[in-house]
């Protein structure tokens, strides 16, 4: 009697298709650019045809819009998972930036798309909301620096500025690695991080 896929095994498998999709063509995007690379070259690295691609894209760039949302949703887990922390607003902001290297880690070709599209050169991409992914990370760095400032755990101070702060040191940290990876050094944005909540800090030994 042949094997019969379950409706569980089909849609396991339809998944895993659509993310090595969207794997495959964040490198692609992140090494060619967006109009230099072909449906064609897609569908031959993730090992599927062009019906399938459409399938679950309809269109290349479909497939990009759906590479966009999967960043947006990628980002949306980590601040979620920071308000589900506990502890002081330096370990909070620490263990956002430990969150952000791991999934650059993780989604490489991911972050490297994006990266590319907002501060690269013009690829011919469709346009989109680049600087949502600033706000949403700029509202949730804020928020926990406000509640520090509630609470009377670090000093008075204007609470975008120090939103502004705290991301300045990431952002380039990460940008320095992407762009100079011979000076890579993943504790380096903890160790400004810490340098700066010193400064923050009312008095408190960091």
């Amino acid at each position: 009697m042949p094997f019969r896929k379950n409706k569980h095994d089909i849609k396991s498998l339809e998944s895993g298709t659509r993310e090595r999709l969207m794997e495959t063509a964040s490198h692609l995007f992140a090494e060619k650019g967006y109009a230099s690379t072909s449906v064609r070259e897609i569908v031959a690295r993730a090992g599927v045809s062009k019906p399938v691609l459409y399938y679950h894209f309809q269109s290349k760039e479909g497939l990009y819009y759906a590479i966009l949302k999967w960043g947006e949703e990628v980002q949306k887990i980590i601040i979620d998972e920071v308000f589900e922390v506990s502890g002081t607003v330096q370990d909070r902001i620490i263990f956002l930036y430990r969150r952000i290297y791991e999934e650059i880690q993780e989604y490489k070709g991911l972050y490297s798309m994006i990266h590319g599209l907002i501060y690269g050169p013009p690829q011919g991409a469709p346009g989109y909301d680049f600087p949502n992914y600033h706000r949403q990370m700029f509202e949730a760095v804020k928020r926990i620096c406000f509640e520090g400032l509630s609470s009377g755990e670090i000093k008075k101070a204007n609470a975008d500025d120090v939103a502004f702060l705290v991301l300045s040191l990431i952002d380039f940290s990460l940008n320095m690695e992407k762009i100079q990876p011979e000076l890579a050094d993943p504790q380096r944005p903890e160790r400004l991080l810490r340098l700066a909540f010193q400064g923050l800090s009312r008095g408190k030994k960091i």
